[in-house]
């Protein structure tokens, strides 16, 4: 079985910080590409940050300079940190876990973590 399990949101004023994590089980961690997507009420799920097996990192414009996402393969955890929130930051991260594994490909997600940022 493949879980992917989000933790780390919450309430946080405009200007501060928080920390996601997404801890991976039933896969070979390191095979896969990682990412952070997040969705806001009445709006599509958009991509945040990605990073591959091999450590290459990709954001979002709306987040660049803001956002790090990271991960550790030998604790199956793709971390995403969360500086300088912004009230439009708002939205539910889900965390994505993608890639080739024994001729296959494989796409699985979490269930979600809420993040508010306030005024």
């Amino acid at each position: 079985q493949v879980q992917l399990v989000e933790s780390g949101g919450g309430l946080v004023q405009a200007g501060g910080s928080l920390r996601l994590s997404c801890v991976g089980s039933g896969i070979i961690f390191r095979f896969y590409a990682m990412a952070w997507y997040r969705q806001a009420p009445g709006k599509q799920r958009e991509l945040v940050a990605r990073i591959t097996g091999g450590g290459t990192t990709n954001y979002a414009d709306s987040v660049k300079g803001r956002f790090i996402i990271s991960r550790d393969n030998a604790k199956n955890t793709v971390y995403l940190q969360m500086n300088s929130l912004k009230p439009e930051d708002t939205a539910v991260y889900f965390c994505d876990s993608n890639g080739w594994d024994q001729g296959s490909y494989r796409d699985y997600w979490g269930q979600g973590t809420q993040v508010t940022v306030s005024s």
